[in-house]
């Protein structure tokens, strides 16, 4: 029984994983490595002092299997990737971070060769005056090779890094800070190096040359050559292997018709989403063909049947979505039959918008929301005797006080409705923080209709009613819409709720109706208000919401433990 289930336990190891891994091992060297060049800012003394810190790890058995193996295996996952992709089209970035991946043994082997190599070989300890000493001194030509090499290694790691954290919950608050040491730790790295080699200029004899081994100038470029021959070569046989795969399944064609009656004829074992690329035809696809999104996904219309099953990436994208059954992800379908398709999200109507913005909102993104629907009671009425200028200047200024309540708050003001608003908390802080400051909001809106009522009695028939509604939980947040009228909103089933709790406020005569949720989130103590399990249209389970009739009746515990927490 053992050997059975350890062999599932490995399966279930995917090349992703591994890939992941290994980048973070290389990054992990890549920081440790720039951060002993920024030592040089302070002295070569300095940067060998930190580089003997820097043997004990990576020059250790565990360290130079853990670096060697990684390095040697992200290598090995580029080759599968570039054998793996039926068609070479794909966009830029895609095509981007493969060449990275491909170029960089070719630019660090001469670096690795005379340093790790011979000290391998031959003992010989190359100290940091002796790299500096050829790479600034006697070959300049070669230390612009290597600078270029670290930059674009370090360029690879902080993309990969980016497409693996980007949809994290927390990325957004955190997010400026790995920019900025992104920028930071090549740059001190740089000029480190670069006075290094200025003190090595000025006092050369302060920091004499190592001896080379006998033999070794003979040795280390055979080495050298070798290397880049077979890594020369594994490429090649990677494109010879993809030729010899066309020409073998030349004959095993499938014909995938889209709308309008379009056929295009693919090889078996080409994905619907390569199909539609190397025809040219416009296909959306966010996560570049992973099947981290949906947005490429097909309504199959005919030969479903006949297809493959769905991947366990696909199957677990598809239930994200709650997708029907002859929904599958085009960038993960690879069909065996002839099938007819339409692709759901239209990539000429959308694809232009989504693909320009390298944003997170643009893509979308499930976090959870706290969301603040508000209203006024009774306006319309209010509004039927009054002249047209006089309507627009007093709407505005209850705009002004719900979007500077907002702001202030910490909130993004969504859409104004008519006379009604709806704000997000949450975008770039936790569910709890967001909590606490939809609540805030709420309470300084109330407080600023209540100056305007002070403010225009004289003007008003009878004073400006709220009702207004409060609720936490899961959305999709993007841009959305077209045009000039793209922004930042959210849809989902939180969404849905919030709004229906505005109108439940307004057929109770409430001023706010807060959900439990929101209410235990937030720290609120809401005892002294009735509370109710109320049944929302559209959802099967139901919310339980406190209902606060008079916002001025609130509890003075309540009050106080948000305005303590209030943004001044």
């Amino acid at each position: 029984m053992q050997a059975p289930l350890f062999l599932t336990s490995i399966r279930r190891i995917r090349l992703r994983e591994i890939r992941l891994v290994s980048g973070l091992v290389l990054g992990l060297f890549l920081v440790t490595h720039f951060s002993n060049h920024a030592l040089g800012l302070i002295s070569l003394e300095a940067m060998e002092t930190g580089r003997a810190v820097f043997n004990l790890l990576w020059r250790s058995w565990l360290g130079t299997v853990l670096l060697y193996g990684a390095l040697s295996g992200h290598f090995l996952l580029a080759l599968v990737a570039l054998f793996r992709r039926r068609t070479l089209r794909m966009p830029v970035r895609e095509a981007v971070q493969l060449a990275f991946g491909l170029a960089l043994p070719f630019l660090l082997i001469p670096h690795v060769v005379g340093t790790r190599v011979d000290f391998a070989l031959t003992g010989r300890g190359v100290g940091y005056a002796d790299v500096v000493r050829n790479l600034w001194i006697l070959s300049p030509d070669l230390g612009l090779k290597q600078t270029v090499a670290l930059v674009i290694a370090w360029l690879h790691f902080c993309v990969g890094l980016y497409f693996w954290l980007r949809n994290k919950a927390w990325f957004a608050r955190v997010g400026l800070t790995l920019y900025s040491a992104a920028l930071l730790v090549p740059v001190l790295a740089l000029l480190g190096f670069a006075e290094a080699g200025r003190a090595l200029s000025e006092d050369p004899l302060r920091y004499p040359e190592t001896p080379m081994i006998p033999g070794a100038e003979q040795v280390l470029p055979v080495v050298r050559d070798s290397l880049f021959v077979a890594i020369s070569l594994s490429i090649a046989a990677v494109l010879a292997a993809r030729m010899l795969r066309y020409y073998l399944r030349r004959s095993r064609r499938v014909q995938v018709t889209y709308p309008g009656g379009r056929t295009i004829t693919i090889l078996q074992g080409f994905s619907v989403l390569e199909g539609s690329r190397q025809a040219g035809i416009p296909h959306q696809s966010v996560c570049g063909g992973r099947g981290r999104c949906s947005t490429c996904r097909v309504r199959v219309i005919e030969g479903l049947s006949e297809q493959p099953s769905p991947t366990p990436q696909e199957r677990a994208t598809l239930a994200r979505i709650d997708a029907g059954p002859n929904i599958r992800l085009a960038c993960q379908l690879r069909p065996s039959h002839d099938l007819t398709i339409a692709p759901v999200l239209s990539a000429n109507r959308l694809g232009p918008v989504l693909l320009a913005s390298g944003s997170p909102a643009a893509r979308g993104r499930e976090r959870d929301l706290a969301v603040l629907f508000c209203d006024l009671r009774g306006f319309t009425r209010l509004t039927e005797h009054r002249l047209p200028y006089d309507t627009v200047f007093l709407l505005n200024s209850y705009f002004e006080v719900v979007g500077q309540a907002v702001e202030s708050a910490g909130g993004h003001l969504d859409k104004f409705i008519g006379d009604g608003a709806l704000a997000l908390f949450g975008l770039t802080d936790t569910p709890d923080v967001a909590s606490r400051q939809a609540f805030d909001a709420a309470l300084r809106i109330f407080e600023g209709v209540r100056h305007l009522n002070e403010t225009y009695a004289s003007e008003l028939d009878q004073p400006l009613r709220l009702a207004l509604s409060l609720h936490v939980g899961p959305a999709i947040a993007g841009e959305m819409g077209y045009g000039h009228a793209m922004g930042l909103t959210a849809v989902g089933d939180t969404i849905n709720a919030g709004s229906r709790l505005e109108n439940l406020a307004k057929e109770l005569d409430a001023e706010l109706v807060i959900s439990a949720e929101l209410a235990a989130r937030a720290g609120l103590d809401l005892t002294a208000h009735e509370r109710r399990t109320v049944k929302i249209r559209g959802r099967n389970q139901p919310i339980d919401a406190w209902i606060i009739t008079q916002v001025g009746d609130m509890t003075g515990a309540a009050s106080m433990s948000n305005r303590a927490f209030r943004t001044p």
